[in-house]
């Protein structure tokens, strides 16, 4: 219990941090604190937000985060999932009802840690987080087209649908000199990564459509025309004055941060959790987020969680430590004492080509096709929330996706229950106690599900999977009492295929029913499974694990 709420730092530190780690760490931080500077102003910009706020969020909350946090490797911060919340609150309460929501919202996210609630959260269904992220991705996109195009529209409406109608009505305004920048942002983003795997595109693409822009005076907005200064200093501490009917109005957006900034960054520890082979502690975690928001909220700064693809850039340079995301803040308060003037001059259409880089990668388009062919429950769950999102707001989608997600789950369950007389079976098929007759190879590890994988069983399955600590040639995985598997199920049998394909451990699949079969194919299971390593019973499971 003590060991659940001690900060990950803390039990390193305790154990002691050789120098080599450190020296990863340092460079990790260095690489992490720059890629985070250009996504830093863009989130603020794309908020509603001057663009120092971003980069205050940033340090503040990178710091207390990586400082208090349950994760080893985590890197927090503003983050896109939060773009759609602050935009709106910005709108209609304006910034410091920004700070007050924020503050509350940090609040929570302790209330949750202390409660334990951070283990619950892996019961939000996959199909339901996939909805209204790309719901998410797809205002984060259409929130960049006055800038891409550089249409310079001054009010731009927070509605979808209207603002859709306003970029419509100004499209004979077009700037080509915006298009080609955005466009060659893009670009450079995307394939400079992979000439030079060091330096991110997006600082390339920044530097150079700076120094083009600046020297050419070509006519695009910057930073400095829309904004003016980005001050290289903090501001005092500020608190709102609040009352209980502010209070009222904003514990519903705030309640949203929360529950979005938890599942963020919890899905983050996972992942990098995957990368490291560690365990993070979910409740410290959350304990950590609240804090930092409460801090960042002080001095004018956004909502932060732990922002997935900045942990693992942390991960692939070499941070094993929380101090690579101390080094990472650090290295974001030098830049921002040093060089804030000069950042001014960036062109809001590379910020654009950056944000819609972002959108697409949050989009989770192969996720989003991938259930669209499953069961038809994931399909409703993951429409209604991701239209939700786009057309309405994000609280709501949640909220009724939840309700939805529960219900099903219901129903499904008393489908699942069957009874069925064992004594009927013919000799061809599994008998109940046949384990006695099977003779299990030395290196082969067995597991078997019984009943149905759900987004509450799933990541409890895949926990139990992977956390053995012995090194077996073969793992079998035994289905034959698995009447159906949802799409969280299907993500975590992916995941610890691919888990145990890094560590050179083949996975065989046995008893997979004929319906089962079907949904492998339509949830593009053997694209990292082959078809042969599904058999039908645990029989063949054996001989093939033997001939491996």
């Amino acid at each position: 219990m003590k060991k659940e709420f001690t900060p990950k730092l803390f039990s390193l530190l305790k154990q002691g941090i050789s120098k080599k780690t450190l020296t990863k760490d340092l460079l990790s931080g260095i690489i992490v604190g720059i890629v985070a500077l250009p996504l830093a102003i863009a989130f603020a910009i794309a908020s509603g937000v001057s663009p120092e706020k971003g980069i205050i969020t940033a340090i503040i909350a990178g710091i207390i985060i990586s400082t208090f946090g349950g994760s080893r490797v985590q890197i927090g911060g503003p983050t896109g999932a939060f773009i759609v919340i602050v935009y709106g609150i910005i709108q209609s309460y304006g910034i410091d009802g920004l700070i007050i929501a924020t503050f509350l919202a940090g609040f929570l996210m302790i209330g949750m840690g202390l409660l334990r609630l951070g283990n619950l959260l892996k019961f939000i269904p996959y199909s339901l987080i996939v909805g209204f992220t790309s719901g998410i991705a797809l205002i984060i996109f259409s929130s960049q087209i006055n800038d891409f195009f550089g249409l310079h529209i001054s009010k731009v409406p927070a509605d979808f649908i209207d603002k859709w109608m306003v970029y419509f009505e100004n499209f004979d305004n077009i700037n080509w000199y915006a298009i080609a920048i955005a466009v060659s942002t893009i670009l450079i983003t995307i394939y400079f990564q992979k000439l030079v795997k060091k330096i991110p595109g997006s600082i390339i693409a920044i530097v150079l459509s700076t120094i083009i822009v600046k020297v050419f005076d070509i006519p695009v907005d910057t930073i400095e025309s829309n904004f003016g200064e980005i001050p290289n200093h903090f501001s005092l501490p500020h608190i709102p004055n609040v009352n209980f009917d502010t209070i009222q109005a904003l514990i519903q957006p705030a309640f949203a941060i929360a529950i979005l900034g938890s599942i963020e960054s919890l899905l983050s520890a996972v992942v990098s959790d995957s990368m490291i082979g560690g365990k993070h502690r979910s409740n410290m975690e959350l304990i950590a987020m609240g804090g930092a928001n409460i801090v960042s909220a002080l001095f004018g700064g956004i909502p932060a969680t732990g922002a997935i693809a900045r942990t693992a850039t942390n991960v692939k340079n070499g941070g094993r430590t929380p101090l690579a995301g101390i080094f990472h803040s650090l290295v974001l308060l030098a830049i921002m004492l040093l060089f804030a003037p000069y950042a001014k001059l960036i062109p809001l259409p590379c910020l654009a080509g950056i944000l819609v880089v972002i959108a697409y990668h949050m989009s989770e388009i192969g996720q989003f096709k991938s259930i669209l062919k499953g069961n038809r429950m994931d399909i409703i769950i993951l429409l209604t929330t991701f239209f939700l999102t786009v057309i309405f707001d994000l609280v709501i989608a949640i909220e009724i996706g939840m309700v939805l997600a529960s219900f099903m789950f219901m129903k499904r369950m008393s489908e699942s229950v069957h009874v069925e007389n064992i004594t009927t079976k013919t000799t061809d098929e599994e008998n109940l106690f046949d384990e006695e007759l099977i003779d299990i190879p030395k290196d082969v590890l067995l597991y078997e599900i019984n009943g149905p994988l759900f987004f509450g069983a799933a990541r409890q399955f895949q926990e139990t999977v992977t956390n053995t600590h012995l090194r077996p040639k073969v793992i079998i995985i035994r289905m034959r009492y698995v009447p159906l598997i949802d799409a969280t199920g299907y993500q975590s049998v992916k995941e610890i295929v691919k888990i145990f394909k890094e560590r050179g451990i083949k996975v065989i699949i046995s008893g997979v029913n004929e319906n089962l079969k079907k949904d492998f194919k339509n949830n593009d299971m053997f694209s990292i499974l082959k078809k042969e390593f599904v058999v039908k019973d645990i029989t063949t499971a054996i001989k093939l694990a033997n001939e491996i």
